[in-house]
């Protein structure tokens, strides 16, 4: 699997022949940013795993900016990101509402059901109900995205890990028959 993967990312030269890299080409130049190894892989998912959260499209742009800021792999960080999508980023944020709201201390019943919109007032109790939303949010996303890093990252090393330890383990068995 990884022969298969390494073999169909970009490699130096084809990175150097595109014109519109140029001015970021030496960024992007770096081994890490391409090579499948356990370091580099585990740091991509972290990476996907916390820009994931990031509404709209800015996710692979930030995955891609902080994949070469912390040299980790540059495709992984970006697959990763595709975690979120229209069935995930509901429960997504729910989840870390509910993580905002039990850091912060905002009690559930605070928040009142979502208004009736009237077009004459211009969505103001809309705006009013989602400023309420809004601080268990911003306290519940990052640390629901830095979570899910951690997880991601541990997760990667040691199932990287446990698969070197099993092969060496099969190696080792068939030299002895």
């Amino acid at each position: 699997m990884r022969k298969f993967i390494q073999d169909r990312l970009p490699d130096h030269d084809s990175i150097r022949r595109q014109r519109w890299l140029r001015p970021v080409q030496h960024l992007l130049l770096h081994p890490n940013l391409w090579h499948l190894h356990r370091r580099s892989v585990a740091g991509g998912v972290a990476v996907g795993l916390f820009c994931g959260l990031i509404p709209g499209p800015l996710q692979m742009l930030a995955a891609a900016l902080l994949a070469v800021l912390f040299r980790v792999n540059l495709p992984v960080a970006m697959f990763t990101t595709l975690y979120t999508n229209p069935f995930t980023i509901v429960p997504l944020y729910l989840l870390a509402y509910e993580i905002g709201v039990q850091v912060s201390g905002i009690s559930v019943s605070a928040v009142p059901p979502f208004p009736e919109v009237q077009w004459q007032d211009e969505f103001s109790q809309v705006w009013a109900w989602l400023t309420i939303l809004g601080k268990p949010l911003l306290i519940g996303l990052p640390l629901l995205a830095i979570g899910l890093a951690l997880i991601g990252y541990v997760t990667v090393r040691l199932g990287w890990r446990l698969m070197v330890v099993w092969k060496w383990h099969r190696r080792h068995e068939r030299q002895v028959i």
